[in-house]
């Protein structure tokens, strides 16, 4: 197949980008021009989204997880990401290190104290609010959000892309993934619609992100400054990131990202000690140990579970908006983990990309959510007022509470900061490499472009609105439908690929072994009888005339 990764090589647009952008910049220019009508509009289709596929958002999470791990397990976990002699370019640490680097991010940061304080007020139906149940349930299904299942999701793409860039020389497109169900048909417009649709379901997923870091800087400013926490002050934070990229992606300071990125895993890293040592730590630990069991206890409960005969929107604001928000981030993570993977078996990338950051997930929301849950309920309270009317200021009321509020606030804010600007020159990298034929180089216009529109799509969500989260959620869940479909299929593509290739290299079944032993054995028994008698023979045939 590696012939045919010369036509998406060239790195010139391809009609994917044109189409696409078109796409997106109508969304911008109807959001700009008429934010109510979109509104209604997202609000609308949030709705029958949720009532006609909230099912479809449950069981494909709870499916992708069973996927990876049977895969892992069977004897397919032993086929190399790359050639049989391929080797891991990166160390198992560094390795593990960039996986904490793709997982901690913006929803980290924002989610780590906001939803088990919001699930505490706000639980499931199951439980009572503002209970020492619900204290532990909002914990464990912040941990249920963004642990094992979102991996799983993550893996699939990843996978797939690195099985069919390194084993079979196909471009970074998600279409390549296809070949063995369409064949040369990924070049026309099978395939084209295919990477339309990766395109959008990414944009729309980074765009939510852009919002949600534009959100929680406003929170920020106006906790530490006099700045108004509102849609405008959210805009210019947007229209700054957006400048600062630009510059950014013009000098080509690929190794200023990388340095940006590493600073910024030390920088979270100490936030996350300092908490933990700072704050109630003998809690932190006891509930660390609760939701890590209760997260075994209930996963497939809270999986398959739904709520066919109570009216609660609780499982489309919470559960089936974080499947659809990672589904429609599975093409850039998924691109991203696939560049770093290549080399290593099935079964060690799927356990390195499940397991480490599933254990930062129950560490980071355990640390973070304790620390809040236990300032309300057992300290001053107020937290879950604040959060409740300003969700994005739940990291800064949290850390106002404890020691060196101002220090460690101020880092929250450039912690925050950094990795808005790194996942904008990461996430339009990706969508340049889709839309110019694969491209590990994409042209720096493309990137601009895709820079450009992803900063109007947050501006006219936030707008559309009033600078709240609810616009964000309906934009992912309405954009990940297409492509939850097409992950599907890549399932069935890449279990065809692996099934051609296991049976041609892999080695022998125990019963032709054995057949082939005796086959052997016989050979050689029957050439030392033919010796034996031969020899025989003669000395008798020697003895009688000589």
């Amino acid at each position: 197949m590696t012939s045919k990764n010369k036509e998406f090589s060239t790195g010139k647009p391809s009609i994917v980008l044109y189409i696409s952008a078109i796409l997106v910049s109508l969304f911008v220019i109807w959001g700009a021009t008429s934010p109510k009508s979109l509104g209604a509009a997202a609000e609308s289709a949030l709705s029958w989204m949720i009532t006609n596929f909230g099912w479809f958002y449950m069981l494909i999470a709870a499916f992708f997880v069973l996927f990876v791990i049977s895969l892992a397990i069977s004897p397919f976990g032993r086929i190399r990401l790359g050639k049989p002699d391929d080797r891991p370019e990166f160390s198992y640490i560094s390795w593990i290190g960039m996986l904490f680097a793709a997982g901690i991010g913006v929803g980290f940061v924002f989610f780590g104290v906001a939803e088990p304080v919001l699930n505490y007020i706000n639980p499931p139906k199951a439980f009572e609010p503002e209970s020492s149940e619900s204290a532990v349930a909002g914990i464990r299904y912040g941990v249920y959000h963004w642990a094992i299942h979102p991996w799983a999701i993550f893996s699939t793409v990843g996978l797939t892309l690195a099985y069919v860039q390194y084993r079979k020389g196909m471009p970074a497109l998600i279409s390549s993934a296809f070949y063995p169900i369409l064949g040369n048909r990924i070049k026309g417009w099978a395939g084209k619609t295919i990477d339309i649709l990766a395109v959008l379901a990414t944009s729309t997923g980074v765009a939510t992100t852009f919002g949600l870091s534009a959100m929680q800087m406003s929170g920020g400013l106006s906790h530490l400054t006099a700045a108004p926490n509102n849609i405008w002050t959210q805009l210019i934070i947007i229209s700054i990131v957006t400048v600062l990229f630009i510059i950014s992606a013009a000098r080509g300071v690929d190794k200023g990202i990388k340095i940006l990125s590493n600073i910024n895993i030390v920088v979270a890293g100490l936030l996350l000690l300092f908490v933990l040592s700072i704050g109630p730590t003998i809690f932190i630990f006891e509930n660390m140990v609760t939701t890590l069991g209760g997260y075994i206890t209930n996963i497939i409960p809270m999986s398959l579970t739904m709520t066919p005969f109570i009216k609660s929107d609780w499982l489309g604001n919470n559960t089936i908006f974080f499947w659809a928000w990672h589904i429609s981030w599975a093409p850039f993570i998924g691109m991203f983990i696939a560049r770093i993977s290549k080399g290593r078996t099935i079964r060690e990338f799927i356990a390195g990309v499940i397991l480490a950051p599933a254990t930062l997930a129950i560490i980071w929301f355990t640390t973070f959510g304790a620390t809040a849950l236990n300032l309300e309920i057992n300290g001053p309270g107020g937290i879950a007022e604040l959060v409740n009317n300003n969700v994005e200021i739940a990291l800064f009321a949290t850390l106002a509470e404890l020691p060196f509020s101002i220090l460690t606030s101020t880092i929250a804010m450039l912690l925050i900061f950094i990795f808005f600007i790194t996942s904008a020159d990461s996430a339009t990298f990706v969508l340049g490499a889709m839309t110019s034929r694969g491209s590990l180089n994409p042209p720096l216009s493309i990137k601009l472009i895709w820079g450009f529109l992803i900063a109007g799509t947050a501006s006219v969500l936030l707008l559309s609105g009033g600078g709240g989260l609810d616009a964000l959620q309906t934009a992912s869940v309405v954009a990940a439908l297409p492509f939850g479909f097409i992950m599907l299929l890549m399932v069935v593509s890449v279990l065809m690929m692996l099934k051609k290739d296991w049976a041609e290299n892999r080695p022998p079944r125990n019963r032709e072994l054995k057949k082939e032993i005796r086959e052997e054995m016989k050979d050689e028994v029957r050439e030392e009888v033919y010796k034996e008698v031969k020899d025989k023979i003669y000395d008798d045939i020697k003895k009688d005339f000589f």
